[in-house]
């Protein structure tokens, strides 16, 4: 292996950024005979490049958009003229070139990679093709439309019901045997379920992929030890199971949706949707977002429906797959050298893009802490401008080298804040400026001091106004104590008329207090003042969240509510106690000690007790019954009484617990308003279904 490993790196050969902007902004019609050979080898040599840093080297240099439009060029442009086709251009390959460290395996059939659609007239036309391909009308065909899953294609083979293959697509005829790596995926299973009929040999193909939870924790743990974080799940995952030890891959957490079969007859399975029932009954996962469709109103609906709801999935989805149900009609169209003609994928808008550092500024938080960000040349993101984005701390600057006048990649995934993945430093002129952190708060102009072992620079000042406005900002925020009405601008406008000081004032606030501010009359009043008085019926998890102690974040304040019965309980829990609870480590045992040692924190709890707020820990009057203890729930539809959240919590406070997906083991599954396919699952596996009205029963009996 040593050849292979020490294997010298190619220089990057990417053309210049003005060069690119032209390749990309490219009017193939316009190309002249004359100059098309030259045009498509700089195509080709971009995209080579690319494949090169992306795939081998997991290490992005331009965005997927851009990549996508570079390829589409090139596509249109041997559309026009096929004598420039050749046999090592990249339209001839379809994934990720071949380069050691695995053996090589033959894929059963061909593996396709999807035809792109980026607008919806793309889209109809593909439709309009089929219909006029098959001489069929709108009605008369049925289309499965997918969720587009951001990991890689996969192929695991099956031999009398066991797994004993697993490889990546490759260039679609020959992928990389990576069986080890695939065996750490635990959503895999060794053997599929007996009793329903299996082929002696059974073929698959699925989309391995990381979690956004995941992804985040992977790429703070290759901060921490100095490497380059991955510039997206996709990335991440290829990297995860091209490891050459299966150890690395194990502890990366991968996951896998199932979404076809190489062709078998044996099944007589006639049509895609009926292929993913059958994969889901011999136990493999199917992602559950599947629907048949007809015509394009109905496909644009799905599409539009998912372009926002996709923030809501624990995982990245980058577009939708819209395939031709009947397999019967999917042989009658065919296939070119790369793509199925009775399949395409329609992408929404890109969630990362190139910009400019204009400049770095500093912000401080609510606890002080000094906070650089990147104020960028603004760019559209999941259909919203971002203009800046976080740098986290300065060692975030210097890891990945961030300086005024830099080119970066800007990632925003969900409802992520938008943060800086990586500079291109090739876009390097030499005219970029390096940033030094300010040794002064911005703010009130107090030393700003590093601690020793910290990787943040904080105001040393109690009385630093930015440090009460975030506090009491945070506290009042949806994610705590939810005070609907108590936003930034009046928070600002109760700071300045000094009505309040830290968060316990605002339990204290009279309506003469709150009308005399500006654009406040009775109704908006009354509105706040109820507001604050619900408020105070918050869970303890979402207290001890509000209250802003360091490294207790949503989840972390949950864990800890629910290993104490109360406030008092936790505030009087050593550093032992609280370093053996899984999930808390000696970082966040230690920072929770030192904040209910505080005077000044001792005081604002005890107002905030007089107040009336809740101190006591849900579990400590609901108990594990038989109803929900050890039982598994799924939630489908609409629900009236409780959002989402509501109903998981209160579960789980029972002992219970809640996934996303449907399998014979779910004990329950909570059915509200417009439910979705899960239904169709406890239907077809004979899952106990339970309206809304028989959940709160249960609620009643088992309180």
């Amino acid at each position: 292996m040593e050849h292979i490993l020490n294997k010298p790196e190619p220089k990057n050969n990417s053309i210049k950024d003005d060069m690119l902007q032209e390749l990309i902004s490219l009017d193939v019609m316009k190309v002249d005979k004359d100059e098309v050979t030259g045009i498509a080898e700089k195509l080709k040599n971009e995209l080579n490049n690319n494949n090169y840093y992306y795939y081998i080297k997991d290490n992005p240099i331009i965005t997927d958009a851009q990549y996508d439009k570079l390829l589409r060029n090139l596509f249109d442009l041997e559309a026009r003229f096929p004598e420039i086709i050749t046999d090592d251009s990249p339209t001839q390959r379809i994934g990720a070139p071949l380069e050691g460290g695995f053996h090589t395996v033959v894929h059963s059939e061909r593996m396709m990679s999807l035809q792109d659609a980026f607008d919806y007239d793309e889209l109809k036309d593909f439709l309009d093709r089929i219909y006029k391909d098959l001489n069929l009308s709108e009605e008369e065909i049925e289309f499965v439309c997918e969720l587009k899953i951001d990991g890689l294609a996969v192929s695991l083979l099956y031999e009398d019901g066991k797994l004993s293959r697993g490889a990546t697509r490759g260039d679609g005829r020959t992928g990389e045997d990576i069986t080890s790596n695939i065996k750490t995926i635990k959503t895999i299973p060794l053997r599929l379920i007996p009793g329903v009929k299996i082929p002696a040999l059974l073929e698959v193909r699925g989309e391995a992929y990381l979690s956004k939870e995941e992804f985040k924790r992977i790429n703070e743990e290759r901060e921490e030890q100095g490497l380059f974080v991955f510039a997206n799940p996709r990335n991440s995952a290829a990297g995860s199971l091209r490891q050459i030890d299966p150890k690395i891959t194990s502890g990366r957490k991968l996951n896998i949706f199932i979404y076809a079969m190489a062709s078998n007859d044996e099944l007589q399975i006639e049509s895609h949707y009926e292929t993913l029932n059958y994969l889901k009954e011999i136990g493999l996962r199917v992602n559950p977002n599947v629907k048949k469709v007809k015509g394009f109103e109905e496909i644009k609906k799905y599409c539009e429906n998912w372009k926002d709801k996709r923030k809501e999935l624990s995982y990245e989805t980058d577009g939708i797959v819209i395939k031709v149900d009947s397999l019967v009609y999917q042989r009658k169209l065919g296939q070119t050298t790369r793509n199925p003609r009775w399949a395409i994928a329609f992408k929404f808008p890109p969630e990362e893009q190139i910009s400019k550092v204009l400049d770095i500024k500093v912000s401080v938080g609510r606890t002080g802490a000094l906070t650089p960000v990147a104020v960028l040349e603004p760019v559209v993101i999941s259909g919203s401008t971002v203009s800046n984005a976080t740098l986290h701390n300065e060692d975030e600057i210097n890891k990945k080298d961030v300086r005024i006048g830099d080119w970066v990649i800007v990632h925003k995934a969900g409802d992520v804040i938008p943060e800086i993945v990586k500079v291109i430093k090739e876009k390097r002129t030499g005219s970029e400026k390096q940033f030094i952190m300010p040794d002064k708060c911005p703010v009130c102009g107090s030393d700003a001091v590093r601690p020793q072992g910290e990787s943040v620079r904080r105001c040393t000042s109690l009385a630093c106004p930015a440090v009460q406005y975030e506090a009491i900002v945070h506290f009042a925020s949806k994610s705590g104590m939810d005070i609907d009405g108590l936003g930034p601008a009046i928070v600002d406008k109760l700071l300045q008329n000094k009505l309040i000081r830290d968060v316990s004032d605002i339990y204290y606030l009279k309506p003469e207090d709150i009308i005399e501010l500006e654009n406040f009359k009775e109704r908006s009043t009354n509105n706040l003042i109820n507001a604050i008085k619900k408020s105070k019926s918050q869970s303890l998890s979402r207290l001890l969240f509000a209250l802003g102690i360091r490294f207790v974040g949503v989840h972390i304040a949950d864990v800890l509510a629910k290993n104490f019965e109360d406030l008092d309980k936790i505030a009087h829990a050593d550093f032992d106690n609280l370093s053996r609870i899984f999930e808390i480590g000696p970082r966040i045992a230690q920072s929770v000690v030192a904040f209910f040692l505080q005077p000044q924190n001792k005081i604002i709890i005890e107002k905030l007790r007089e107040a009336g707020l809740n101190f006591k820990s849900v579990r400590k009057t609901i108990s594990f019954k038989e109803g929900f203890s050890n039982k598994t729930f799924v939630l489908t539809g609409k629900l009236e009484t409780f959002t989402r959240d509501e109903a998981k919590a209160i579960i789980e406070s029972f002992g219970g617990k809640v996934t996303s997906s449907v399998s014979r083991d779910t004990g329950a599954v909570i059915v509200g308003s417009e439910p979705g396919s899960k239904l169709n699952d406890a239907i077809r596996f004979d899952i106990k279904r339970m309206t809304e009205e028989e959940f709160k029963n249960l609620i009643n009996k088992e309180n």
